[in-house]
């Protein structure tokens, strides 16, 4: 690859269907980069003490898009020397082991890499419209994100 054709680039997806981390990662390697970091998040078999049977996403796409271009426009800010960013995210069933949410991303070194998937992870659960549903064996709960500005602290 021509070193002028590697700028930097986001992608970014929200799709129904299985996530796969070689896809996810083979999108933001860059010859200009010694580090790749990843973040890949999924279901859980348990939650206090329930067993989960699957969980359930659900978006408002074109606003979810918007938010998460605004967290790599900030993990640029930040982190000058980031090449590439991928966040992928899941919508609809996800079976327990399956990831919900995979964030890669590439720079010259590992320090950038590992503290910018931590920022975009914690960002996206924080503002992204993404609502998730806990299926248990016999009942169901929507789950707030701790990290959400607009969830209420007032139960």
């Amino acid at each position: 690859m021509d070193e002028s054709e590697d700028v930097p680039k986001d992608f970014i997806k929200l799709k129904s269907e299985k996530l796969s981390v070689d896809e996810v990662s083979e999108l933001v390697i860059s010859p200009s980069c010694g580090a790749v970091s990843l973040f890949i998040g999924t279901t859980r078999n348990n939650f206090e003490g329930k067993k989960v049977i699957h969980l359930e996403y659900e978006a408002y796409i074109s606003m979810a898009e918007t938010e998460i271009k605004k967290i790599c426009r900030n993990v640029r800010q930040k982190w000058p020397s980031v090449k590439h960013i991928a966040v992928h995210h899941r919508l609809g069933v996800v079976p327990v082991t399956e990831a919900s949410v995979i964030i890669a991303v590439s720079s010259p070194h590992r320090a950038e890499s590992l503290e910018a998937v931590m920022y975009c992870i914690n960002t996206l659960k924080a503002s992204v419209p993404i609502w998730k549903k806990e299926i248990y064996e016999d009942e169901y709960s929507w789950k707030e994100n701790k990290e959400c500005f607009w969830a209420s602290s007032e139960k």
